[in-house]
């Protein structure tokens, strides 16, 4: 008689800082997991509206995480990893909504193949379930400029999900609303980033991940819903700062060095585009923003320079490897120019 297969621990890792709803809404959607075993771990980051405890005599089985500051979501996450006792770890935005199967497909995929460091589910948007989600879609990949993108989502561009993206794929990136992390993976690499405070920081993870020789995986047998911009608006001053800011510290930390000395004169090329778009938009304050994050890194440079020469102790694949895992042409050009608003216009 065959014996039964004994699935790992699965430390789900919420941070949280404000809002008691979309916190209670999340943490209904996990009792209906019909995976096991598995633990949530809810970081409280210091949030100050009360929500933590008002929603968790709800749900005795939580084990709560304090923070006496926030710390981001990096950080956030990073104190729940630090605390939790998982095989795997499952980072979880607080304002996603899980179905009942989401979990055990991530798991599998994971088990099959221990190259495969990461994976995530397919990302659907809360309020327009038949739409793709922004944070990640069917999964991230990135252009030779080191501009992200998703299988279902191009820039502002979201598809209809018609089951167009439902094979399981080799990506470049996770998302971090939802993810499974292998633990043991992160021994070589580390954490997420802290200096990322927020947004692109799974995207510096990921791409560590491959230095190191694992591989990314999207499995879109597993399905997330997720309420896109309940933290930071897009248009939000903060949130450009820190998707140019961030996006910037990408490139510096992880970009092959031949590659990154002439793929920086572009993006400065492009980001005073952007700019010079938002100044005729009159969004202001969005446009200075785009400057405040070169300062970012002119105050910074020492730190970043240390970071990347502590991300060669990792490595194990050829600057060539990784260039091949890039998307080779420039999606900025392919989505404004060439019209190319849906990931399977793409050419291969």
């Amino acid at each position: 008689m065959p014996v039964e297969k004994k699935w790992p621990l699965v430390s789900i890792i919420i941070p949280h800082w404000r809002g008691a709803e979309i916190l209670q809404r999340c943490l209904q959607s996990l009792q209906a997991t019909d995976y096991r075993p598995f633990e949530i771990l809810l970081i409280d980051n210091a949030g100050d509206d009360g929500s933590v405890a008002r929603v968790l005599p709800h749900f005795p089985e939580v084990r709560v995480v304090a923070s006496a500051k926030n710390l981001g979501y990096a950080g956030g996450c990073n104190l729940g990893l630090r605390a939790s006792r998982g095989k795997y770890a499952a980072l979880l935005n607080n304002d996603a909504v899980v179905t009942p199967g989401w979990l055990a497909p991530l798991v599998a995929a994971m088990e099959r193949d221990e190259s495969v460091a990461a994976c995530q589910p397919k990302i659907l948007a809360l309020d327009a379930p038949d739409q793709f989600d922004y944070a990640g879609a069917a999964g991230g990949f990135m252009d030779w400029l080191g501009y992200p993108f998703c299988r279902g989502r191009i820039f502002f561009t979201l598809e209809h999900d018609r089951g167009q993206y439902d094979d399981e794929v080799d990506i470049f990136w996770a998302s971090g609303a939802c993810c499974l992390l292998r633990q043991a993976a992160l021994t070589e690499t580390g954490e997420l980033d802290e200096h990322f405070f927020a947004h692109m920081e799974e995207i510096d993870l990921n791409w560590r991940l491959h230095w190191a020789g694992y591989r990314v995986r999207a499995v879109p047998g597993a399905v997330v819903y997720h309420q896109a911009g309940s933290t930071l608006q897009a248009e939000s001053p903060r949130k450009v700062y820190l998707n140019h800011r961030n996006g910037l510290i990408l490139l510096l930390k992880n970009m092959p060095a031949a590659q990154l000395f002439k793929v920086l004169p572009l993006r400065l090329l492009l980001d005073v585009l952007a700019a010079l778009r938002m100044l005729l938009r009159l969004q202001w304050r969005q446009a200075v923003k785009v400057f405040a994050a070169y300062g970012y890194l002119i105050t910074h440079a020492a730190q970043i320079k240390r970071q990347r020469r502590q991300g060669y102790d990792s490595r194990k694949i050829a600057p060539a490897a990784m260039l091949s895992k890039f998307y080779s042409r420039s999606i900025v050009w392919d989505y404004f120019a060439g019209g190319k608003k849906r990931f399977s216009d793409l050419p291969s």
